[in-house]
């Protein structure tokens, strides 16, 4: 197309709408920015030049024939390559059960109770060091990995079942990939039984799950290799008007000993208050906040502690139904009246974020771990832990934790923790069931394949056309259901 030629209108809508849904300014001049730059390649050929095509007007396209002997040694196992994606599928199809009825429970949720607040535009992307909540060079490590398997991945599934993959290849935006794809000859792969091509896209976000898991089973091992330089329990925060604020307590400040029993941990606080009575004075021994030198000081703290039963019942400010509540409540807890209470909220252990990550293998709730990983660096403003935490912590005594040290370890538990971020949304995003996501393509050809068994001598392409209309079906229903909880709240 001639430059004369080209229509600026749609560019100029699309920036338009990010405006309006709250994208910054600075993003809307970069993204204008490299839409030009694009555009000067595109006209003077450069682009053709080195095999680099312009998609969705400001992503490139940029493709490679490196990695075909690798992938060609590594698809030879083809039986096992084969149940492999056997396998994949039927995880998949697990997997999808759980995206759907989560997009539901959002979409049902918003439209019943609208947020009053919802993220901006420039963090609904989730795109390394542009989203807020997501920093720049762990996501995007972890990112490229977890593009490179999940297409491979593919490209292994294609080679397994006799098609050729033509190249591979990354989407970018500016320097950040934010895609990457493998190419099989197309009419190889329409020509594919419906089952291998089912085998080929279940295999990318299966393996993503898979990574997922692996990642989050090293995470754990990295924790245990972290302690606390300084064991005892922090609180987050001061009650104002109870015995922790009239003493002197700070928010953060390490308590390692009470009456000069020591406290390593939230279960040896729990067991020590548990001795004491409303009215009673204790001294606390606590480590001050750092100095200039991140030196720590030991003071004394005396609290006059106050009733935890009381407390909770003046919450209610004399309303007599939410009294009979509370009292029924506290009561279920095991709570009484005369329990010492010493007036902080978020109480934890100094070292209680790497404690549940070393034992989350363990534990009845693995499964959902990664589900539960999401909103960390969104709680934590990009963080993997409370900053106040992670300045407790050091390297313990195993050999991998000597080597790294206290810096090497921390980068460590960061890097794992965004592969299993990072990989989990991938691997689950793709299983939206829409095209052009791996989910909607298995389900389209799903659908034809249980229409084929159920019609049996019916006109092949009539079948196909009512898959491929099932199918589009579906994927308007599951976009409206993705984007109300977007929308919605911005137009309330």
């Amino acid at each position: 197309m001639e430059p004369g030629q080209r229509s600026y209108l749609l560019p100029l809508l699309t920036l338009s709408v990010l405006y309006l849904f709250g994208m910054p300014l600075w993003a809307l001049t970069a993204i204008t920015v490299w839409y030009l730059i694009l555009l000067w390649m595109e006209d003077q050929g450069i682009l053709d030049q080195y095999g680099v095509s312009r998609m969705l007007g400001v992503v490139l396209m940029v493709r490679t024939k490196q990695g075909q002997e690798i992938l060609e040694r590594v698809s030879r196992p083809r039986a096992f390559w084969r149940g492999f994606g056997e396998f994949s599928i039927w995880l998949c199809l697990l997997i999808m059960i759980g995206v759907v009825s989560l997009l539901f429970l959002a979409a049902i949720t918003t439209a019943m109770s609208p947020p009053e607040e919802y993220l901006p535009a420039s963090d609904l992307l989730l795109i390394p060091g542009v989203t807020s909540f997501v920093p720049f060079w762990w996501p995007v490590l972890a990112l490229i990995f977890a593009l490179v398997i999940h297409e491979y991945s593919h490209g292994i599934q294609a080679r397994a079942h006799g098609m050729r993959v033509r190249s591979f290849g990354l989407l970018l935006a500016g320097p950040i990939p934010i895609g990457a794809f493998a190419e099989p000859q197309h009419h190889e792969m329409v020509r594919a039984p419906l089952r291998e091509r089912m085998r080929l896209y279940a295999a990318g976000p299966s393996i993503n799950i898979i990574a997922t898991y692996l990642a989050l089973l090293l995470l754990s091992a990295a924790a245990t290799g972290l302690v606390a330089s300084s064991p005892g329990v922090y609180a987050s925060g001061i009650i104002a008007g109870e015995g922790a604020e009239e003493g002197g307590l700070l928010p953060y400040e390490i308590i390692t000993h009470i009456d000069g029993e020591m406290i390593s941990g939230y279960s040896d606080f729990s067991d020590e208050m548990s001795n004491l009575s409303a009215g009673e004075t204790a001294v606390f021994s606590v480590l001050s906040h750092p100095d200039s030198d991140g030196e720590r000081v030991q003071r004394q703290v005396v609290v006059t502690l106050g009733d935890r039963h009381d407390y909770y019942i003046d919450l209610c400010e004399g309303d007599s139904t939410c009294i009979g509540d509370t009292e029924v409540l506290l009561a279920d807890l095991g709570i009484e009246q005369g329990d010492a209470f010493l007036g902080v909220s978020g109480l934890r252990s100094s070292n209680s974020t790497v404690e549940m990550y070393s034992n989350i293998i363990s534990s009845d709730r693995v499964l959902l771990a990664p589900l539960g990983m999401i909103g960390v660096p969104i709680a934590y403003d990009g963080q993997t832990m409370l900053l106040e935490e992670r300045e407790l912590l050091e390297a313990g005594d195993g050999a991998i934790a000597s080597a790294l040290g206290t810096e090497g370890m921390l980068m460590l538990f960061d890097f794992l923790f965004w592969m299993v971020w990072i990989n989990f949304l991938l691997g689950f995003a793709n299983l939206i069931p829409m095209i052009p996501f791996d989910g909607g393509h298995i389900v389209k050809d799903g659908v034809h394949s249980v229409l084929s068994r159920l019609v049996k001598g019916a006109n092949p392409l009539r079948i196909e056309s009512i898959a491929g209309r099932i199918s589009s079906m579906s994927s308007f229903v599951i976009l409206f259901i993705v984007i109300l909880p977007i929308v919605l709240p911005r137009l309330v």
